[in-house]
């Protein structure tokens, strides 16, 4: 049946085959059947026979006829027991048919598809999500911990298409989705971030802090700034001046994606750094955690915006950001450079003369610091005196980085926006830095 399907030459022999021959039809062969009816309609529409005596050969007429009602209910009866495999293909080969989204056919293989993910494997998968695209199912994909959990990268550059054209009929809830996908795995996509970017210019005053808070931090996260930043960054500010209050974790999130894009609205910044919004955040239970992003801030705006006159954060609340190794690098050490680059510097210059994991106020990790006099020689801790170890004229203080992969945007040389504003400040407190 199999080579009888592949050798058909016409859509009516296709059908034929199949709807005449039930007994002698498997799951798989249904796939096949499918594909094929592709492959001919488009060497018709190739050789210019996509019209008949005037009368349609495309999908929408195919639909109509009688023996492809009865491929489609054959598949529709018995789709509960294909095999994954059989399933699969069979809704790939709908979506390359060209098959509208609320065809019978089309939605149960979807309910099939979606109800099996956990148990499908990652071509499987991908080959799923290369076929739905509707709201409901993109909401079904990106909510599921598989696909999550993995870079599909042959579905994100399909999206990258036509996510676009799509963006305005999906729900905040879906977008939102999507963004935490993106930023999970670090994908320096400008046409999927431009479309969160212009959603979210465009919905962004409906919106709750919240939910734009994770709209927003792909762009820092991908060290990316939208090419609507000059639109996008005002109306934030303008929102976060209206609901700063109402969500101070959120806000404060929103607050450090801008920073880190080296954008500083200055009229929030008085608001977060005001009594009235402290005195809220001491008496939430995620004081602690709002403290450290007000005291990186507060960090920020000494070194990066100097012309901002307004208030600062109380010294009684400033806290390390980080007081000690990311969990991200530290999840990683296994997969990490550090450690070859440890032992190096162990047989280079002995281990009393570097620390590792110091970490710097405001609260950055560095990888390896070490201290060279003017004459270039690496000194022993011993022989620094305390108050020479931060950054002086008399000795220069070098930070080593271990770049490792997930320090920078997915296939790219762009570090991540937390680790590129990292940079930034240490150069600016004095700090040398190699990058290794």
């Amino acid at each position: 049946m199999k080579r009888l399907i592949e050798r058909s030459r016409s859509v009516g022999e296709v059908l034929r085959w199949v709807t005449q021959n039930p007994s002698k039809v498997s799951a798989s062969h249904y796939p096949i059947a499918l594909h094929k009816l592709g492959q001919l309609l488009q060497q018709q529409q190739q050789q210019g026979q996509a019209t008949v005596n005037g009368e349609s050969r495309g999908p929408g007429q195919m639909l109509e006829q009688p023996e492809f009602q009865t491929l489609c209910q054959a598949i529709i009866s018995g789709c509960s027991k294909f095999d994954n495999f059989s399933i699969v293909n069979c809704l790939y080969a709908a979506a390359a048919l060209g098959l509208p989204g609320e065809s019978p056919l089309v939605r149960v293989l979807e309910d099939e598809s979606r109800s099996r993910l956990g148990r499908f494997n990652q071509k499987d998968v991908s080959m799923v999500f290369s076929s739905e695209a509707n709201n409901k199912a993109l909401e079904a994909i990106f909510s599921s911990q598989l696909f999550y959990e993995n870079r599909q990268e042959r579905f994100i550059r399909s999206m990258a298409e036509w996510l676009p054209r799509k963006a305005e009929n999906l729900t905040p809830y879906t977008m939102a989705l999507i963004a935490k996908y993106v930023a999970r795995h670090r994908l320096r996509e400008p046409r999927l971030l431009d479309t969160i970017a212009n959603f979210l210019l465009k919905r962004g005053e409906q919106l709750d802090s919240k939910v734009i808070q994770k709209l927003v931090f792909p762009f820092s996260r991908m060290n990316y700034r939208p090419s609507n930043h000059s639109e996008l960054f005002p109306k934030l500010e303008a929102i976060l001046e209206q609901k700063a209050g109402s969500s101070p974790l959120a806000t404060v999130n929103i607050l450090m994606s801008m920073f880190q894009l080296s954008h500083f609205p200055q009229t929030v910044l008085h608001q977060v750094f005001s009594p009235a919004f402290i005195t809220n955040v001491m008496s939430s239970p995620y004081a602690l955690i709002v403290r450290r992003y007000l005291s990186l801030l507060d960090a920020a705006v000494e070194l990066e915006f100097r012309d901002y006159s307004g208030p600062r954060l109380d010294p009684r609340y400033r806290v390390l950001m980080f007081e000690h190794a990311l969990t991200a690098d530290e999840a990683n050490r296994k997969y990490s450079y550090k450690g070859l680059v440890a032992e190096a510097l162990r047989q280079l210059v002995g281990e009393e003369c570097y620390r590792q994991d110091e970490v710097l106020p405001p609260g950055y990790c560095t990888d390896f610091l070490l201290w060279i006099n003017r004459s270039g020689t690496v000194l022993p801790l011993s022989r620094v005196p305390a108050a020479s170890k931060a950054p002086s004229a008399h000795t220069m203080t070098v930070v080593l980085s271990v770049n490792d992969k997930w320090h920078y945007c997915q296939n790219s040389d762009i570090l991540v926006g937390s680790r590129a504003m990292r940079d930034r400040h240490l150069r600016l407190l004095g700090y040398s830095l190699v990058q290794v």
